[in-house]
């Protein structure tokens, strides 16, 4: 793709979506969308075509491979593609991507993404993302911090590139599970640039901008980043999405013997945490919305809960929300020595804080008098109820809910080095290297801290007294604190990995390729921990003041020193039957070390996971198709769920086999009939909760359907100059258990998107484009904090969400 296509294709940033399944590339590559939005997803224009020609990197030790030829699964996302969507997050871009399943419901942090069966309790335990083929920080999920969280896609990124299962094991950190590379625009010998301004009707405003150019013959820069802000689709009525990014780079060639780049990268952005809120599922299990609560729309934090002083004195400000303030730097290398022998070395270096603060509700709104006796134990009666900042009493039947506000501070760090050699001769190509990687956290934590609030949007926060079944009167609250902190952590850790690997690929003949490498790491953590003591501490003395009768405090210091190591392979073949139609298949073996938090909780084991995958690639003209079949087998898997305050062990295997669909269709010039489907069979084997008191075996994995799909007309004309598109999507997502014991059903949704776009000259672009315009109710998340089912009735869980519309001006010089 030359510059100018791709200067071009920006103008399309504006346009936006999940919605974009757009063509498959060969090896199941498939375009979507990237530029970040903080809030909703918008649907894309017309769909560029791909030529499988394009080189990528992910998936392979550095030098990089035709998509065609790639012997994995692998999604390209390229820059038409990019400047044609717009997803509401960094995580929701990987919706698009068959075989995963990204919850991007969370806002624009704190995603919960699934890959192909992978078992895992949230966050994003086998996703990891890298920035210039180096990972961005190499532990894929730590509690409250999962890789998405310390990176933005805006206007800057030229493709994101990923890969699940297939070579992933062998590269990078390791990951046998989904590895996403984000490849950043470049400078050449012209200046070009763009600016777009962007606008939602919930008063959201983002800029985005960006320029490039020659700084000498070889040499080129490139800088750009967004602005963004507002109090988004779930307003909590504070400034709760503010922030920006800004990156730039030099980059400079060697002729035809290589390249050097050097990056660096501000993240500077926070968004509102998005928690479950108030559903009502009634026997059926359909979904509707809490009265008095939109489904789309609300948030339980208000102008009352923003700012809280909590039991230990400290102020905490939920405009904190979840974010990242880091600063990321790299350089990339990429030389050849002598004919058929090239050196190449990538590093980068990444520092700052990526904190969490929100209000976590407990339950679904309940009757005040029940709430007294679920405080005061049985027999206790309401003795009063009134709003903690003014205001008359409450009824005993007014609807009441806690929430803990929860602050979780990380102060990390990580240095990575990946040093390889490449040595071609014939049709034998040999890649061996070394990997190095030191990460630390600095973690304090202080989850519990509930207050009692009313059962309804923008909560004020109440204030309680009752009598217990002795008769003694009783004060619940303290300026609405029902509890102090229970789960506390103070911790430092850091760790350490060191790995090489070797890979061999050997062109049988001009269509048949083989590979095949191994992978050793040795998994280094130490550490120093405080969690909570055994005992509770009443900090005034009183049993009748109840807030504060059973307040964690800290135990003694206790040191973390693991070392582990283990071997990964694969073997693969690529056949091409003709130019156009091409198989692959694959095998490989996996392993994904216990991070910080796993060890924390005392959970030491290595998961192995195995894969047996293949596929088929149609790429012509008019049509795109691929498909893709794959078994997984997991052994040793290990997480934690945080209940009642308490972290509960989840350890055992499980097994997955599924089928991943995508293609585009062109029957005429300017219209697009692009789509993906997944099919998942995922279920647990001796896979055990709480100690291994709850078995989970042959039980469906937790939050993945069965069935996920998704299709996309798009029309493009040429009018007198002007070039309107229009464009939809509709999206299926299946039934799915929001946790291991299949008890908490989240049924299936649709998801309608669609969009208007204009070229009014070769320099500007205006779009409109409105998200979920059905306003359905979606769930994604039941409440993860409670083991087995709600029941019926008002229960906790989290939507996506609710109708939106943005518009937005693009301008190229």
């Amino acid at each position: 793709m030359t510059r100018k296509t791709q200067f071009v294709a920006l103008l399309a940033g504006s346009a936006a979506p999940l919605s974009l399944f757009a063509m498959a590339v060969p090896a199941q590559a498939q375009d979507a969308a990237t530029a970040a939005q903080p809030q909703q997803t918008e649907p894309a224009a017309a769909v560029p075509e791909e030529t499988g020609e394009d080189i990528i990197v992910v998936g392979t030790a550095g030098g990089g491979t035709r998509r065609q030829d790639a012997a994995f699964a692998l999604t390209t996302l390229n820059a038409d593609a990019i400047a044609q969507a717009a997803p509401n997050s960094t995580a929701d871009l990987l919706r698009t991507i068959p075989g995963v399943m990204a919850e991007s419901s969370g806002g624009q942090n704190g995603a919960n993404i699934f890959v192909r069966g992978y078992p895992s309790g949230g966050d994003a335990q086998f996703v990891t993302f890298q920035v210039e083929g180096v990972p961005i920080f190499p532990p894929p999920t730590l509690s409250f911090l999962e890789n998405s969280q310390l990176v933005r896609l805006d206007e800057t990124v030229e493709r994101v590139e990923a890969v699940r299962g297939g070579t992933g094991s062998l590269f990078s950190n390791g990951q046998p599970g989904l590895t996403v590379n984000v490849v950043q625009r470049t400078g050449g010998s012209n200046f070009h640039g763009l600016g777009k301004i962007s606008y939602t009707d919930y008063d959201e405003i983002r800029g985005d901008a960006w320029i490039s150019g020659p700084l000498d013959e070889d040499t080129g820069f490139m800088v750009g980043g967004f602005y963004a802000q507002g109090n988004g689709i779930r307003d909590p009525q504070f400034r709760a999405e503010k922030g920006g990014q800004i990156t730039g780079n030099i980059h400079h060639d060697f002729g035809n013997r290589g390249s050097v780049e050097v990056y660096a990268r501000y993240l500077n952005d926070r968004g509102q945490w998005l928690l479950p809120i108030p559903i009502v599922q009634d026997q059926d299990g359909d979904i509707h919305a809490y009265p008095g609560f939109d489904a789309g729309t609300g948030a339980l934090p208000g102008r009352e809960t923003r700012v809280t002083t909590n039991l230990a004195g400290r102020t905490v400000d939920l405009a904190d929300g979840r974010g990242a303030k880091v600063i990321n730097t790299g350089v990339n290398f990429d030389y050849e020595i002598a004919d058929g022998f090239r050196f190449r070395e990538r590093a980068s270096y990444l520092g700052g804080h990526a904190d969490t603060v929100g209000l976590v509700p407990t339950e679904a709104p309940i009757a005040a008098s029940d709430m007294a006796e679920l405080l005061g134990g049985d027999g206790a009666t309401l003795s009063s109820l009134s709003y903690v900042n003014g205001g008359g009493a409450l009824a005993a039947t007014t609807p009441v809910m806690r929430a803990g506000v929860w602050e979780v501070r990380k102060k990390i760090s990580s240095f990575v080095a990946d040093t390889g050699f490449e040595w071609s001769a014939g049709k034998n190509k040999l890649t061996g290297g070394f990997y190095y990687a030191n990460y630390t956290s600095r973690d304090r934590w202080a989850l519990g801290n509930q207050v009692l609030l009313t059962g309804e949007p923008n909560a004020r926060l109440l204030n309680m007294t009752l009598t217990n079944a002795a008769g003694a009167l009783q004060t619940a609250t303290f300026n609405g604190f029902t509890s102090g902190q229970g789960f506390i952590v103070d911790g430092q850790y850091e760790g350490n990995d060191y790995a090489f690997y070797a890979v061999d690929e050997f062109q049988i003949t001009p269509e048949l390729r083989v590979d095949g490498g191994v992978r050793w790491q040795q998994h280094k953590v130490d550490g120093m921990i405080r969690t909570p003591a055994a005992a509770t501490v009443n900090l005034d003395g009183d049993p009748n003041t109840l807030y504060d009768n059973a307040v964690s405090v800290f135990g003694a210091p206790r040191p973390i020193d693991y070392s582990d190591s283990a071997w990964s392979w694969t073997v693969g073949a690529n056949y091409d039957i003709t130019s156009q139609i091409g198989v692959f298949a694959r095998y490989s073996r996996g392993n994904s070390f216990p991070q910080f938090d796993n060890l924390r909780d005392g959970l030491t084991i290595t998961a192995k996971v195995d894969t047996y995958e293949g596929g088929i690639k149609v790429s012509m003209p008019w049509l795109n198709l691929y498909a893709t079949v794959f078994h997984n087998k997991f052994d040793g898997l290990a997480s934690t769920q945080l209940v009642d305050n308490v972290p509960l062990s989840q350890v055992g295997g499980a097994k997955a086999t599924g089928v991943e669909l995508e293609g585009a269709l062109r029957p005429f010039r300017g219209f697009t009939l692009s789509g993906a489907a997944t099919y998942l069979h995922g279920t647990y084997e001796d896979f055990f909760t709480g100690g291994g008191t709850i078995d989970n075996t042959g039980n469906r994995v937790q939050r993945q359907p069965r069935w996920a799909w998704r299709v996309t007309p798009a029309y493009e004309v040429d009018i007198g100059g002007f070039k309107p598109s229009i464009f939809a999507t509709l999206q299926y997502t299946g039934d799915r258990f929001s946790d291991p014991e299949n008890e908490q059903l989240l049924p299936h949704f649709y998801q309608l998107d669609a969009g208007v776009s204009v070229d009014v000259n070769d320099r500007i672009r205006l779009q409109v484009t409105g998200n979920n315009l059905t306003d359905e109710i979606g769930l994604t998340e039941g409440n993860p904090r409670v083991i087995g089912s709600q029941g019926e009735g008002p229960i906790l869980a989290r939507p996506i969400l609710g109708r939106s519309f943005r518009f937005s001006a693009a301008v190229k010089f």
